[in-house]
């Protein structure tokens, strides 16, 4: 018999990474959808989610918490707020399930209790999920461990008008990867032009997000630049991930372990 098709359930479903996951699990195979949740109060909620778009009914039924989701689920798929995510990855442990995590905008504390706990079940926790993204953070260590100390590195971010968290988590994964790449401690040496949720932003329009890492030599300049020009690639790392993470063993992975790039 063909092996089941892993089980998830993909939090904050109306949302706008919530579709996009929903949407790409539908249109994979090896992964099914068998429970959605959104915030209490939604006013969705007790909704078939093919109902809300536009696909007919579909049997899975949008509820409040996953305490209400049918049982039969395998992982979870979280890209919410850090209080929400915290929550979830408790119930993750609690109920033995692995969970993806894509949720960005957490304090130094916040990551510190992620990294404390997630190891009780199986959890993929990245601050991107793009396949481009991960390997361009394999890139920047290899380079920076080649260019050293002689060249500045600057991390260049720029993302759409509603993103509130800054330095974006993606840009401060590169920041912590080139630190210890360098042997650097990143507290010390880093310098910031926006710092934590400093709230909606005031240009940069629509876009989704750009990312570009600078070593600055004398008479060189070396650039590594990603654009993502849709969500939904992140929707695709995020639905990669979730079908990897049910066959490891228990303990806090990245998308770098996902892809083995390690």
């Amino acid at each position: 018999m063909p092996e089941r098709p892993v089980r998830a359930v993909v939090i904050g479903a109306c949302g706008k990474m919530g579709r996009l996951i929903i949407k790409v699990i539908q249109e994979s195979e090896g992964i099914e959808l068998v429970g959605a949740t959104e915030r209490a109060g939604h006013p969705l909620i007790g909704h078939e989610m093919g109902e809300t778009r536009g696909t007919g009914k579909g049997g899975v039924v949008i509820t409040e918490s996953l305490s209400k989701v049918p049982n039969d689920y395998q992982v979870i798929i979280d890209f919410t707020t850090p209080e929400s995510t915290l929550q979830n990855l408790k119930w993750a442990v609690f109920e033995e399930r692995a969970i993806v995590i894509g949720t960005t905008g957490f304090s130094p504390k916040e990551r510190e209790e992620i990294e404390r706990i997630a190891s009780e079940t199986r959890t993929v926790f990245s601050p991107n999920m793009s396949v481009g993204v991960n390997l361009l953070f394999k890139l920047i260590s290899e380079a920076a461990q080649v260019l050293g100390d002689d060249y500045d590195v600057e991390i260049v971010e720029a993302h759409h008008r509603m993103k509130k968290d800054a330095p974006s988590g993606t840009a401060l994964k590169m920041a912590e990867i080139v630190a210890k790449s360098l042997k650097r401690n990143l507290g010390e040496v880093a310098r910031y032009e926006r710092k934590g949720m400093i709230g909606e932003r005031n240009r940069a329009g629509d876009i989704v997000g750009e990312h570009t890492v600078m070593f600055g030599g004398i008479g060189e300049r070396v650039e590594f630049t990603h654009r993502a020009l849709s969500r939904e690639n992140f929707a695709r790392g995020a639905v990669r991930a979730a079908r990897w993470i049910v066959g490891q063993k228990k303990g806090l992975y990245d998308m770098l372990d996902v892809l083995g790039l390690k």
